[in-house]
């Protein structure tokens, strides 16, 4: 089958592999439909490897690269298991990317997304930037009948912003700062507004996305270019600062201004994922009482983000501006994404 395989930094090989075997133990085998492109899988094209393991098999799937890419993916289960118990061959189905132990502390209190053992698909195993793959049943997640599988691709990252904003959380009548609009900082804005927010802030450079950033129900939208983002904040806050801010970006630049621009007592949510180490002055944190919060992609989120798309509360179409095939992955999808973000949110993948 075909599929795109990481061997290290700059080196994503469009490649014929074998297809997957049966299925183990409690595990599916999936034909992907779509599979959309992540920061996580640019991150891993351009300065990897940052999860992928290179040199010990990861400790719970036993996996080192080279190994396929792919994590938000939608598609129809075509194989099962022993031991699979509620799926069935021809579920339609989207899965969550996180593989984990069950044992360790993290995963007994429901955290299993740091888990000890954490493997994602597509970077610490194989992935769905290819015609089939195997996970395990315990990853699934039914998509209702009138969901396509193009929208349910856009489910995972969705989660990441459900996510984001339960970790906050969010109150009523808070105002919030977010900055990047690529997809988890427009999925972010999305659930801050299902969670009745009404003052939304987003910081963006790039045109498109200030553009779907102000469509998707941004209250005002800032270019840290053209203006000095810690003076606006205080203005549109009446100089008390937000009352949360989200990092969506993962930059060393951005980080100490979002902790900065964060009231007394406020709350800062990281859900970036950074390059190299970042430093911050802490007593910006420490003499203000503010909360720094990490998020890391989800914990039993998926299903909330299903039902905000199929009862209409949140619209994830929008941000799907690309769609190809697999053969162009590179060209038209990573370096696109990477050369292009002024007209850019989200390219899904097709492996057919």
């Amino acid at each position: 089958m075909k599929a795109a395989v990481w061997y290290g930094k700059k080196d994503v090989r469009i490649m014929d592999v074998p297809e997957p075997s049966a299925p183990g133990e409690g595990k599916v085998k999936i034909k992907v439909h779509w599979c959309g492109i992540c920061g996580s899988d640019l991150h891993e094209y351009l300065v990897g490897p940052i999860f992928i393991p290179t040199t010990e098999p990861h400790p719970l799937t036993g996996d080192v690269a080279p190994v396929i890419l792919g994590h938000e993916f939608s598609g129809e289960i075509v194989e099962i298991g022993p031991g699979v118990t509620n799926f069935k061959v021809g579920d339609r189905v989207a899965p969550d990317a996180c593989q984990v132990c069950h044992k360790c502390y993290a995963c007994k209190i429901g955290k299993y997304n740091v888990c000890d053992q954490l493997a994602f698909t597509g970077l610490m195993t194989n992935g769905a930037f290819a015609e089939y793959v195997v996970v395990p049943e315990y990853t699934l997640y039914k998509i209702p009948d009138n969901m396509s599988y193009e929208t349910a691709a856009l489910l995972e990252p969705l989660a990441v912003g459900v996510h984001a904003v339960r970790q906050a959380p969010i109150a009523l009548g808070e105002s919030v700062v977010i900055f990047g609009a690529g997809t988890i900082g427009l999925a972010t804005l999305q659930a801050v507004r299902a969670a009745g927010v009404s003052k939304i802030y987003v910081v963006e450079v790039a045109k498109a996305r200030k553009d779907f950033a102000k469509q998707l129900g941004a209250t005002e939208v800032f270019d840290p270019t053209k203006m000095d983002i810690k003076e606006k904040i205080k203005e549109v806050t009446k100089g008390v600062g937000a009352d949360v801010v989200f990092e969506c970006i993962g930059s060393h630049k951005v980080t100490p201004i979002a902790v900065e621009i964060a009231r007394a007592g406020g709350k800062i949510v990281i859900v970036g994922v950074y390059e190299k180490e970042t430093s911050l002055n802490f007593n910006n944190v420490v003499f203000k009482d503010k909360h720094i919060i990490g998020s890391l992609a989800y914990a039993g989120d998926f299903a909330i983000a299903i039902d905000l798309i199929n009862d209409g509360r949140i619209n994830v179409e929008p941000l799907i501006t690309g769609k190809i095939r697999i053969d162009d992955l590179i060209e038209k999808g990573f370096d696109e994404l990477v050369n292009r973000k002024e007209e850019n949110i989200k390219i899904i993948v097709t492996p057919w």
